[in-house]
């Protein structure tokens, strides 16, 4: 088998020699998968906020703990699971506005500032006042699986991008008995379902159509590839000149490799992004709802034949999907109101990082002043003094990112705590 391309001209510098056909056809998913071309404003939306997860996840810990106070040397073990290496006092330090570090009986103890309590309990407001859009967010989920159900456990693991409190399954689906009902045909916790009891006409309605509606005209998807993506814009047009199929609409009467079958699947995904905070969701995560949603086996093939929609990014070899009409260039179109609250943690973080940046940078110049060093001030080192670190010389850092087995254990917490 002979491959035709650029690429393969440098295989043997990159890649190991081929042997099979096997290894050629893995070799071939492998390069198709990074075919789609970068947008760096789209990366940088990805790589956004590393440092705000982590502290969201010690923010967690410490919620859970007696009095909500925790002892810096338990947070010490949960370094590793959070990607973390050197001292958790060192990392604590660096966010005096977040975490504030106290002595009781010898023993050093870390509890959250007034003013990051005070956004804690401004986060719990919000949820209460959302309470109506989770349950019909959880209610559009169901009506669009097959079977109007869905796995606890399955459902557990993308409970944040969609918004969900970590204790929806006692704060929303008990209260509402007439929409949800949790079935267990089993006994095992792992084949728990949620099940939905009654079909909302008024929720069945997607946001392609929504916003049709609201126009007036026919249902159909926007591009947001710049026109000089001919080709890509001449497909995607000749993709939207198919009628729209409702997600909401039970797929199982369509011919399987169909076009019909195609809308409605990239309708199906591009609702299930616009549910979600972030308007994004880890393509491996919608992989384990193929059977749930009739989704098809090779689910990143099918994304990167529509650029015009979606964007697929393997940034940290974790492949993410993003709804591309949901951002404006790095920033969301339109925050939830939970995202409002969390934007003021990472806003109150930054500032405690800047705080501790600067008497850094002071305490190191103090400290060539007495050694009578000659300091010459630039410009290019005024700003670098403004920036934020990604790490210092006390030895804290987010470690390990590049490391493959470092890089799983971040992206499970990163995954599990609502981002890509």
């Amino acid at each position: 088998m002979v491959i035709s391309c650029m690429f393969c001209k440098n295989l043997n510098h990159s890649y190991p020699r081929l042997h099979s056909p096997v290894s050629v056809g893995y070799l071939l998913r492998s390069f198709s998968l990074w075919s789609m071309k970068k947008d760096t404003d789209l990366e940088s939306a990805l790589s956004r906020n590393r440092r705000w997860i982590v502290n969201n996840q010690i923010k967690n810990i410490i919620l859970r703990c007696p009095n909500q106070a925790a002892p810096v040397k338990y947070l010490q073990t949960k370094f590793k699971t959070l990607d973390l290496q050197g001292k958790a006092l060192n990392w604590l330090k660096k966010y005096p506005c977040c975490f504030e570090v106290y002595l009781v009986n010898d023993e050093l103890c870390c509890r959250l500032t007034k003013r990051m309590m005070s956004l804690v309990e401004e986060e719990e407001s919000v949820k209460d006042m959302q309470e109506t859009t989770y349950v019909e967010r959880l209610a559009k989920l169901l009506m669009m699986s097959m079977n109007q159900r869905l796995k606890v456990v399955k459902l557990n693991e993308l409970k944040r991008n969609f918004g969900f409190p970590d204790d929806y399954m006692i704060r929303l689906v008990p209260k509402y008995p007439d929409v949800f009902r949790l079935v267990n045909q089993s006994g095992r916790k792992s084949s728990m379902e949620i099940e939905l009891l009654s079909w909302k006409p008024n929720l069945a309605v997607s946001v392609v159509e929504a916003l049709a509606q609201k126009l007036g005209s026919e249902p159909c998807f926007l591009c947001s590839l710049p026109p000089t993506w001919l080709k890509s814009c001449e497909r995607f047009r000749d993709f939207n000149a198919t009628p729209y199929i409702s997600p909401y609409l039970d797929p199982r009467g369509l011919l399987e490799g169909s076009k019909e079958m195609e809308k409605w699947t990239v309708g199906l995904v591009h609702e299930l992004l616009s549910l979600t905070l972030w308007k994004k969701a880890s393509i491996v995560k919608l992989s384990h709802f193929r059977r749930e949603f009739g989704l098809p086996e090779k689910l990143n093939v099918l994304l990167l034949k529509h650029p015009g929609i979606f964007y697929v990014s393997n940034k940290y070899q974790i492949y993410t999907v993003l709804l591309r009409e949901g951002y404006n260039r790095s920033e969301l179109i339109k925050k939830d109101p939970l995202l409002v609250v969390k934007d003021k943690f990472g806003e109150l973080m930054q500032e405690g990082l800047h705080e501790y940046n600067r008497r850094h940078y002071l305490m190191n110049l103090e400290k060539k002043r007495k050694n009578g060093m000659v300091f010459v001030k630039s410009e290019k080192r005024k700003h670098e003094r403004d920036e934020i670190s990604e790490e210092d010389d006390s030895g804290d850092k987010l470690g390990g990112l590049f490391d493959p087995e470092e890089r799983k254990r971040f992206y499970k917490v990163l995954f599990d705590d609502g981002t890509s």
